[in-house]
């Protein structure tokens, strides 16, 4: 499983869901659980999966930034 780590503002952790998780929330296939830290706590909400508009749309500014993309990447974002 892999975390994905979230801004120091959001502190948090993006964890993708398993097909029981899933079904346990009834929420769809493929879906996220965003994990928060808060006073001493933990707080949760779900994302659901891309859209494949969303998809596209994020393939479209990837290949119209692609040049842009990779100066973060060599600068460390």
């Amino acid at each position: 499983m892999t975390l994905t780590h979230l801004t120091p503002k959001d502190e948090g952790w993006v964890i993708p869901m398993t097909r029981e998780m899933a079904r346990a929330a009834r929420v769809a296939e493929g879906s996220y659980v965003v994990l928060y830290l808060k006073e001493g706590s933990i707080t949760a909400e779900i994302l659901p999966p891309a859209t494949e508009e969303m998809k596209e749309s994020v393939r479209r500014f990837a290949e119209r930034n692609a040049d842009f993309l990779e100066e973060m990447k060599r600068l460390g974002d």
